[in-house]
């Protein structure tokens, strides 16, 4: 038996590819999406990362106060890292005191725990509150700009450029909605326990209370997020999120005539996504596959998996039409590393190309005893 054994998989044990892409031609809803008056927009499933629907998605845009998404993304790697502590004092400088634009009312001088910074920041969209945790974090506001287009280069935000930490407008600053979408997805994933400050509908600091811009907090309980953002010249632009029945859609809309309108059009989308479409994690990252054989090797059976979670998103109702198949290649010999590839799972849609994945090793596999591999050698005779 040579080239690829071919294994049928019959039952699918059904969380998140590592990258986003286009929705599959084949597994396009019939459902058309609604038909919106803005710039731009995008409506992405969470766990597959695939986009649904779209209008201009990577047309240059100006992100405003979305900005603050990467700034929050950013802070939230610091307190992953250690860097930085929830009730981590914050020195407020004069600049961050006298920045212009929606604040939380920071006092120069005064020193305001991270926490706090962070919930201006979110719930009242304050750009002192950007400018101090830029300034602590990176130094200044220009060496923040600096650490935000690093992050935008490994998060794969091709489209996007930042030259502050709170979105005022500047010449070479600017996104596109897709990666506003892309940047928003990794925020959730990545940090889902400071995610929670995002549905948190206002905050009182320096005794103002201020409310959540984002209307859909009030209008919608799937709803969980995520910011808004307005200048004269990027119009009224939202990113809202919801969760339903662990499915979550992520709906980006730039360049609206208006506050209400905004909160409309994400709406319509995540409605739109939600009656369309479902979403099912297929394998998670530490599940097998299937098992191969291996040759010379301490264990005769290995674990072979995607490597990270695997989710699919198909039009609701479409999942028992789902086909998939792993190649495998034949007398896989030791040692196997971690990680190397052995295999492709693909994926058919009612009898269509849906997805190609590579399979890899889910652990090392050392060579075995001499013994072993004198038997094995044999045995690879006759497979």
């Amino acid at each position: 038996m040579t080239g690829f054994a071919w294994f049928a998989l019959i039952c699918l044990s059904f969380a998140f590819p590592v990258h986003a892409s286009e929705m599959p031609a084949s597994a396009i809803a019939n459902v058309p999406p609604p038909e919106l008056e803005a710039r731009s927009w995008v409506l992405m499933d969470h766990n597959s990362g695939w986009v649904l629907a779209s209008s201009n998605p990577d047309e240059r845009i100006e992100p405003a106060s979305l900005s603050k998404l990467m700034t929050a993304y950013i802070a939230f790697r610091e307190l992953k890292r250690g860097n930085l502590q929830l009730n981590t004092p914050i020195h407020i400088s004069e600049k961050a005191w006298k920045t212009e634009g929606s604040r939380m009312f920071v006092k120069v001088n005064s020193d305001v725990a991270v926490e706090e910074l962070l919930q201006g920041l979110i719930v009242q969209s304050g750009n002192d509150a950007a400018v101090a945790l830029a300034e602590h974090i990176a130094g200044s506001e220009s060496g923040f700009a600096e650490v935000m287009n690093a992050t935008a280069a490994e998060l794969g935000l091709n489209g996007s450029h930042f030259e502050n930490s709170m979105g005022l407008p500047a010449p070479d600053h600017y996104s596109t909605a897709r990666d506003i979408s892309l940047l928003t997805r990794a925020l959730v994933m990545q940090f889902p326990d400071y995610y929670r400050w995002y549905s948190q509908k206002d905050y009182t600091y320096n005794d103002i209370t201020q409310k959540n811009r984002n209307l859909l907090l009030w209008r919608d309980d799937s709803v969980d997020g995520v910011k808004t953002g307005h200048t004269k010249s990027a119009g009224f632009c939202l990113v809202g999120s919801a969760l339903r029945d662990d499915m979550r859609l992520i709906a980006t809309v730039i360049g609206t005539n208006s506050k209400r309108y905004r909160a409309d059009a994400v709406h319509s989308l995540l409605k739109y996504g939600y009656a369309a479409y479902e979403s099912k994690q297929l394998y998670a990252a530490d599940t097998s596959v299937v098992d191969i054989r291996v040759f010379k090797g301490e264990i005769e059976q290995a674990p072979v998996g995607i490597g990270y979670d695997l989710a699919v998103t198909l039009p609701r109702g479409g999942f028992p039409n789902l086909e998939a198949n792993v190649a495998v290649a034949d007398n896989q010999e030791a040692p196997l590393q971690a990680g190397q590839t052995v295999g492709k799972l693909s994926l058919k849609y009612q009898g269509q190309p849906l997805a190609e994945y590579p399979l890899q090793v889910l652990q090392n596999i050392p060579k075995g005893s001499l013994w072993r591999q004198a038997v094995d050698s044999v045995l690879m005779l006759f497979h």
